[in-house]
């Protein structure tokens, strides 16, 4: 179960760095209540710069993580 989880972080890593706007289109419907201009609030090209990193450092602690947990 821990091996599935991990690896389904691994792909949402994956996805945040090569295209953080997907995961910026799929939330939001959880916006709805409190935003009214969805395109007001989107980021900016230096904060999808900034997801990518985050993007990438998750991805290296979720694959040490599976790693760690298959050895």
């Amino acid at each position: 179960m821990v091996v599935v989880l991990l690896c389904v972080f691994i792909v949402m890593g994956l996805v945040q760095v090569v295209r953080p706007q997907l995961l910026w289109k799929a939330n939001r419907p959880l916006q709805r209540p409190f935003v009214k201009n969805y395109d007001a609030t989107e980021p900016t090209k230096a904060g999808y710069t900034v997801a990518r990193v985050g993007g990438v450092i998750f991805l290296c602690a979720a694959t040490w993580m599976l790693v760690r947990h298959l050895t």
